[in-house]
């Protein structure tokens, strides 16, 4: 449990929801400085809207593209907080932690071939027609 943070906050508050606001954007802040694959992540969610929007997608392949963007993010950020989680409980190696380390890692690896997938999908018959006039 982080110092100030108590366990029952009693009822809610616009001041509660603020303050859950600004760890969330701790935990943002925190992904982007510290985890140099949810900055790869980033840039290539970036270059994909930005292909999107030179392609003149429609909006129901920007909305598949925003929410592909999602799950890798997320995913990503899934991963970072089990691994904090995984060197509490287990500081040294143990067969668990790995398979818990793993199988999260996994589950980024999963999203991004599909968040691949999508993109092709969407990006890239309009990407080839542009490039070589098919």
């Amino acid at each position: 449990m982080e110092a100030g943070r108590p366990l029952d906050p009693g009822p809610p508050s616009l001041l509660r929801t603020a303050r859950s606001f600004r760890y969330a954007l701790a935990g943002l802040l925190y992904l982007a400085r510290t985890q140099p694959n949810f900055r790869v992540h980033l840039v290539a969610a970036v270059a994909a809207l930005g292909a999107g929007a030179v392609l003149q997608i429609s909006s129901i392949e920007t909305a598949a593209l925003l929410l592909t963007i999602g799950l890798v993010l997320v995913t990503e950020a899934l991963n970072t907080a089990i691994e904090a989680v995984v060197d509490l409980a287990s500081p040294g190696p143990h067969p668990l932690a790995r398979i818990a380390k793993d199988a999260a890692a996994a589950a980024v690896l999963i999203a991004a071939l599909i968040a691949v997938l999508v993109g092709l999908t969407v990006l890239g018959p309009r990407l080839l027609a542009r490039l070589f006039g098919m």
